[in-house]
């Protein structure tokens, strides 16, 4: 890889750690979960659609280091490593196996269907490790950490999954028209 293209895929990858941490923060807390609603597997599902498994996976630890660092881009603006071992850190943490499975899905693509098995088996892997957290460290069984970190988000994720399934190959393809992407 020239120098120019390893300058621009650093680039492209903070700038998607940048739209991560800029939607990250945009959240709605429902009254019968501590888990907040966000964006961020929506941009996490854009940033790997368009830089792959490997730099989107950075992408998304550039965001949680920068949370972790103490700039309020987790939701509701909070941030430090207080948030990553409280309640919610599990789903955090949880965000870079959806980077794993949801880039290596879009990079071995064989068409929707793929895209879509990685991004719901992405947000499978978040949910499991998120709700082992929950329940650690709420001392919660984990029937009910599931019922109030994962059951009364399904349905948004669902309809963030179908946007990106939507969006992303278009994005994608304005993108490589723009010759931002190789």
């Amino acid at each position: 890889m020239s120098s120019a293209n390893k300058t621009k895929s650093m680039v492209i990858t903070a700038l998607m750690a940048a739209v991560i941490c800029v939607l990250g923060p945009l959240s709605l807390t429902i009254p019968i979960s501590p888990v907040p609603i966000s964006l961020v597997n929506l941009a996490i599902y854009f940033s790997c659609y368009i830089l792959g498994m490997k730099l989107g996976t950075v992408s998304v630890i550039l965001y949680l280091l920068i949370g972790f660092a103490g700039m309020p881009v987790f939701a509701g603006f909070t941030a430090g490593a207080g948030k990553l071992l409280g309640p919610t850190g599990g789903y955090l943490v949880g965000y870079v196996f959806i980077a794993l499975i949801c880039g290596f899905a879009f990079e071995h693509s064989k068409g929707r269907a793929t895209e879509l098995l990685g991004m719901l088996l992405g947000t499978c892997a978040c949910y499991l490790f998120g709700t082992a957290w929950l329940a650690y460290q709420a001392g919660l069984g984990f029937s009910a950490a599931l019922a109030a970190g994962v059951i009364p988000f399904i349905p948004g994720d669902l309809v963030k999954i179908v946007i990106a399934l939507v969006a992303a190959p278009m994005l994608v393809r304005r993108l490589h028209a723009a010759e931002v992407l190789g």
